[in-house]
């Protein structure tokens, strides 16, 4: 059995980087999340989740856009502290990169000795 992941640790990461490319929704947000990253498959609780946790940090605001035929939709946009954010993020998975490339690089030269 493989071991559980945090595969939602960066999702406030991945879903300011959507926000910078331009206002969503979340039922967009959901899909351009797993359609660009398919190893990304956050459930629609955790996006509201953390869509409402990074608006209540003022890392990104919503209104209401009840310019289309069916229901009003919130729709998010980045704010400069979510820009701001956005460099610390860049900075942390920069870091863990470095990291993870130090682990893959060690255990293949290991794999390479015990062969």
């Amino acid at each position: 059995m493989a071991p559980k992941t945090k595969q939602q640790r960066h999702l406030p990461a991945f879903v300011l980087l959507l926000l910078a490319e331009g206002e969503k929704h979340g039922g967009a947000i959901l899909t351009e999340l797993s359609q660009r990253m398919p190893g990304c498959r956050p459930d629609s609780a955790a996006l509201y989740r953390t869509l409402q946790q990074l608006d209540e940090a003022g890392e990104a605001v919503s209104t209401w856009d009840t310019s289309g035929s069916g229901p009003a939709r919130r729709v998010y946009r980045i704010t400069d502290a979510g820009w701001e954010r956005l460099g610390f993020w860049r900075h942390d998975i920069e870091m863990r990169l470095a990291n993870l490339q130090y682990f893959l690089e060690t255990y293949s030269a290991l794999e390479k000795r015990g062969a």
